[in-house]
């Protein structure tokens, strides 16, 4: 697997600490997007959901990740450069994926064989060129949940494009998370367990969570 050490040695960041900028990230059906949303209600903060609805190759891409992968990488990478340009002139705000964990996509891509050596080049270069016009956010909150309770989730979901998607897939961008979030010195760092937190349906467990963020975020503004 591509050394993820090796990546976090070779990035250049601004030391600037983004106050306003909370992240979010972890595999697909961890809970992203319905903890951004609790949060940005809870601490009453602007949210940044990942451009997953009306991307125009998203679906396309799970049909034919060959085809796709490299325009869809460039995609997300564009979107989330310039949502982190307007993040960083709010005063506070939930980030659903961000730029910094961009890179995790890209790699499982190329070792997969859907992306050429080539384009994987081009892509890790223009990040690359992105993320030394990028500080540091105030923190990443990690969620770390198991594949068959990533793939649970998936599959109660329903996405269609998402349900063809062999589980090999989901096992390996699982490796790649955890490789990555082994390393990240990026920012100060959340990792919370959500294999058995249900903060969709169950108010106790929302509790819960953000409990545990705000917890984390109290001796910072204290």
């Amino acid at each position: 697997m591509f050394s993820y050490k090796t990546f976090f040695e070779q990035v250049t960041l601004k030391d600037k600490i983004m106050e306003s900028i909370i992240c979010i990230d972890g595999v697909v059906g961890a809970g992203k997007t319905t903890l951004g949303e609790i949060l940005c209600q809870s601490l009453d903060i602007s949210f940044f959901k990942e451009p997953v609805d009306n991307n125009p190759l998203l679906e396309k891409f799970y049909h034919n990740q060959s085809r796709y992968s490299f325009p869809m990488q460039v995609y997300f990478l564009n979107k989330r450069f310039k949502m982190l340009k307007e993040a960083a002139q709010l005063s506070g705000c939930i980030m659903d994926r961000s730029i910094y964990g961009d890179v995790i996509f890209a790699r499982l891509l190329q070792e997969g064989g859907n992306m050429l050596q080539e384009e994987y080049d081009l892509y890790e270069e223009l990040l690359m060129n992105m993320l030394e016009h990028a500080a540091r956010p105030r923190l990443m909150i990690y969620l770390d949940i198991t594949v068959e309770n990533a793939i649970k989730r998936i599959q109660r979901r329903g996405r269609a494009y998402e349900q063809i998607v062999p589980q090999d897939y989901w096992a390996r961008l699982n490796e790649h998370y955890t490789a990555y979030f082994n390393h990240y010195n990026f920012s100060d760092i959340l990792r919370i367990d959500v294999n058995d937190l249900n903060f969709v349906d169950s108010e106790e467990d929302k509790k819960t969570i953000i409990r545990i963020i705000e917890n984390h975020l109290e001796p910072q503004t204290a």
